[in-house]
């Protein structure tokens, strides 16, 4: 096996915090983090989830027929769907970083 941590700070990569923290030996191998998506994108799609994309539906669903859009209700199908696929991203990694605490 290679040595990881050599070839990546030739690189610039900082792979120690990759390491899990109660790991006794010195290996180099990274470990998969107790969270799916970090902190800040974590608030940012759930901003987005909740309030952009179903405000942005009502706002075409609502402006979209006065103006002529076409296809107002395939762009409102759509702006919904996108808002439960966030929803169920953040929702697993919420899920999931409450099952690591609780390990």
């Amino acid at each position: 096996m290679t040595d990881k941590t050599n070839s990546n700070a030739a690189q610039g990569i900082d792979v120690s915090s990759l390491r899990h923290p109660e790991s006794s030996d010195e290996s180099t191998e990274a470990t998969v983090p107790d969270w799916l998506i970090p902190g800040r994108l974590y608030d940012v799609l759930k901003w987005v989830g909740l309030v952009v994309l179903p405000a942005l539906a009502v706002f075409v669903g609502t402006v979209g027929p006065a103006w002529g859009m076409p296809h107002v209700d395939e762009i409102v199908t759509t702006l919904n769907a996108l808002a439960v696929l966030d929803g169920m991203l953040i929702g697993a990694s919420a899920i999931k970083a409450k099952l690591a605490l609780a390990a």
